[in-house]
C-alpha cells in the first residue's frame, strides 16, 4: 500500500472506531469518550502503520512501541480518571446544552471531526513507518530520551496533582507540589515534547518534514483551543484569587523557577 493509501485506510479506521464511541455516548449520555477514543486511537494507528508499511523495520518497531506506549498510558489515565464514575467533562456539557436541537447529530459530526483529526496527527507515525534506511543512531538514541523524559513526566505531573488532590485539607486551593511549582501546565507541557519523538525518529526520511505536524498542531490546541485556555478559565472560576496569585508567580506552560511574590 501506498503512504496515502495507509493514510485512508487509518482515517477510515479512526472514523469507525469513533462512530463506537459516538453510539457509547449516545446511550451513556458522556461525551468525554471522545478523548479516551483518540488517545487510543493513535495507538492502534501507529501499530497498524508499523504492521502495514514497507519502511525499515527498525522505525516500524520503534514507533509501535513508542506511541504504542504512550497511547496506553494517556488512555488508562483518562478512563479512570476522567470517566469511570467521573460526571461529563463540563466542555461537552455546555455542547449538550447549547446543541438542544439535532443534539446526537451534531455530536456524530463532532465525533467525526475528531476522526479526522486522529488520522492528522498520526501522520509523524506513517512517515516514520514508511522511512526506508534505518534511523542513524544519535537521532534514534535522542529521540528515545525524549519520549522517556515526555512520558515520564507526563505521568509525574499527573500523580502528583492527583495525589494532591487526594487532601481535602486542599480543597480550593491550587497545586504547587512537585512539577506544578514551576508551570502550571506540566502535564501539557511534557505532552507536547513528547511529539518531538517521531522528528527525530524520521530523521533522513525524504517526508520527515510531515512529522512536524505533530509537535505543532498540539502546540496549537494546547496553546488556543482546548488546553490551558478551557482548563485556566475552570480554575479560576472554582479557585479565584488563589489560582490567579498562581498565574502571577507561575510559567503557563514551560517549566521555570517560580517569581516572587510582591509583599
Amino acid at each position: 500500500m501506498s503512504g496515502f493509501d495507509l493514510f485512508l485506510a487509518g482515517w477510515a479506521v479512526a472514523a469507525l472506531l469513533m462512530l463506537v464511541a459516538w453510539i457509547v455516548q449516545w446511550r451513556a449520555r458522556d461525551a468525554g469518550v471522545v478523548d479516551f477514543t483518540w488517545a487510543a486511537g493513535l495507538g492502534v494507528l501507529a501499530s497498524g502503520y508499523a504492521l502495514l508499511a514497507d519502511g525499515d523495520p527498525w522505525r516500524r518497531m520503534l514507533v509501535a512501541a513508542m506511541a504504542g506506549g504512550w497511547s496506553f498510558r494517556l488512555a488508562a489515565y483518562i478512563l479512570f480518571n476522567r470517566l469511570i464514575g467521573k460526571p461529563e467533562d463540563g466542555r461537552y456539557q455546555r455542547l449538550r446544552a447549547h446543541w438542544r436541537e439535532r443534539t446526537q447529530l451534531k455530536f456524530l459530526g463532532f465525533f467525526q471531526a475528531q476522526a479526522l483529526l486522529t488520522a492528522v496527527f498520526a501522520v509523524p507515525f506513517l512517515v516514520v513507518a514508511l522511512a526506508p534506511e534505518p534511523p542513524p543512531p544519535p537521532a534514534m538514541l535522542a529521540a528515545m530520551l525524549i519520549w522517556l523524559l515526555a512520558v515520564g513526566g507526563e505521568a509525574l505531573a499527573d500523580r502528583q496533582l492527583a495525589t494532591w488532590r487526594v487532601d481535602p485539607a486542599h480543597r480550593g486551593r491550587t497545586c504547587r507540589a512537585g512539577l506544578w511549582r514551576y508551570s502550571r501546565h506540566p502535564n501539557y507541557f511534557f505532552e507536547w515534547l513528547h511529539w518531538w519523538s517521531y522528528p527525530l525518529l524520521a530523521w533522513g526520511s525524504p517526508e520527515w518534514w510531515l512529522t512536524l505536524l505533530g509537535p505543532a498542531l498540539m502546540l496549537y490546541t494546547l496553546l488556543k483551543v482546548t488546553g490551558i485556555p478551557y482548563t485556566e478559565q475552570q480554575a479560576l472560576a472554582s479557585r479565584g484569587d488563589d489560582y490567579r496569585a498562581y498565574q502571577r508567580s507561575t510559567s503557563a506552560f514551560v517549566p521555570w523557577f517560580p517569581k516572587k511574590e510582591a509583599s
